[in-house]
């Protein structure tokens, strides 16, 4: 998509398709908790199954926060920042944007871009970190087939 659709098209694309993303991740996440939790009750549950619930536990908090927190405050940076830019006359571009550029003349520009980097680098932290805690799971798993 990113080189194929003008840059704010893109952006709104992405901007509504990572919070059913996370709706989803997040709902399955869930259930995967309520599941192995279901399974393995924490008072019989052995130490390594213990370190599963909670990699779970962590994988449903890391999607959690980026659907109700990280997605909503990038989606809202974003629509600040294009509108900024379509200001400045640029955005429309395939691919690669002029926003760096542009951004050396407009200080508020640099600013935002700035917040936006952050935020989004938060929500990408914790789509790894969700990514990581659901590997170990997965690992976990294959540990128990018989094959």
């Amino acid at each position: 998509m990113f080189k194929y659709l003008p840059r704010h098209q893109f952006g709104s694309l992405q901007g509504k398709m990572f919070p059913a993303y996370f709706m989803l991740i997040s709902t399955s996440s869930a259930i995967s908790v309520a599941a192995f939790a279901y399974l393995h009750p924490w008072k019989t549950a052995s130490t390594i199954e213990r370190y599963q619930l909670g990699f779970l536990l962590s994988a449903l908090g890391c999607n959690l926060s980026n659907l109700l927190v990280f997605t909503p405050m990038t989606v809202e940076m974003m629509m600040k920042r294009h509108k900024m830019e379509k200001d400045l006359g640029i955005g429309t571009e395939v691919g690669y944007s002029k926003n760096a550029e542009t951004a050396r003349r407009s200080p508020a520009l640099a600013a935002m871009n700035r917040k936006f980097g952050m935020i989004h680098g938060l929500s990408s932290l914790a789509n790894i970190l969700s990514f990581g805690s659901l590997a170990m799971h997965s690992w976990y798993l294959s540990s128990k087939l018989d094959l």
